[in-house]
């Protein structure tokens, strides 16, 4: 979504965060951060999702029957906020690490208290790591540093623990033309879920999806992702596990190694 850049769009600086109003929508918000567009909301219709990858995410989850989620990273909340909108009776728990753009949401770009909306400045890996067992619908991903996912909430340990959360997760992997991240998220989650597929376009952004039983509204996912005004496309577990063969996940570096029983190594001193 490349946007030109004028002066006069410019609502809010602070570093490297921008908030810029849309030209062609008087009440859109668009939040820049590093030089990417982060986050858009419409401050007159929660529902409305700018973005199509978002868009995609709410056609998965919808199809789903998704009601309890987490997004493990928010910005300024605009799914949370469009599945609040539409599921009042639901639950959307937000994990965002930076307060910066929490405050700066807040402030500039329209987020408040709302029914069945919770966000929470935490980290979401560590956060998920105190949840029950089968406590949520769906895990979401979408959190960067850069133009990439942080790879500790991607590991195949970090994903099985989503798995022990949540029977589905979804991670966003950003414009990825080599697709070797894209094939490291999948093959993390074939390690935690039996079901792993994707959506996406020629071009942008992919959702790679872990299930923990088939989803039977795959045809129907299919279909509404290719009516969207951005059309995606989706691959199925069975064509998605053929190119993934050989593909081998992230994983947690290995603890330091501690001396045997606990004892304290020996240090050699010189002779006096």
């Amino acid at each position: 979504m490349a946007r030109r850049r004028a002066a006069d769009t410019v609502l809010h600086r602070d570093g490297e965060l921008i908030v810029e109003r849309d030209p062609a929508r008087a009440t859109g918000r668009l939040l820049i951060q590093q030089e990417m567009e982060s986050s858009y909301v419409d401050l007159a219709d929660p529902t409305h999702l700018e973005f199509d990858y978002m868009r995609w995410l709410r056609i998965i989850l919808r199809a789903a029957r998704a009601r309890r989620i987490v997004h493990v990273g928010g910005g300024a909340c605009a799914l949370p906020r469009a599945l609040a909108a539409e599921w009042p009776d639901g639950r959307q728990e937000v994990c965002e690490l930076d307060a910066g753009v929490l405050a700066l949401a807040r402030e500039h770009m329209g987020l408040r208290r709302m029914r069945g909306l919770r966000v929470r400045h935490a980290d979401g890996r560590e956060w998920l790591a105190t949840e029950p067992d089968s406590s949520h619908d769906a895990v979401v991903i979408d959190a960067f540093l850069g133009a990439r996912i942080p790879r500790r909430l991607i590991t195949a340990e970090a994903l099985a623990d989503v798995a022990r959360v949540a029977p589905l997760a979804l991670v966003n992997v950003v414009d990825d033309r080599t697709r070797r991240t894209i094939d490291r998220v999948a093959a993390g989650l074939a390690e935690a879920y039996p079901q792993v597929f994707a959506l996406g376009g020629r071009s942008g952004n992919t959702i790679v999806a872990g299930a923990r039983a088939r989803l039977p509204a795959l045809d129907r996912i299919a279909a509404a992702a290719a009516a969207d005004p951005s059309p995606a496309s989706l691959t199925p577990p069975a064509a998605l596990a053929k190119r993934l063969a050989g593909a081998a996940p992230a994983r947690d570096p290995e603890p330091p190694s501690r001396p045997a029983s606990g004892r304290r190594p020996r240090i050699d001193r010189p002779h006096m």
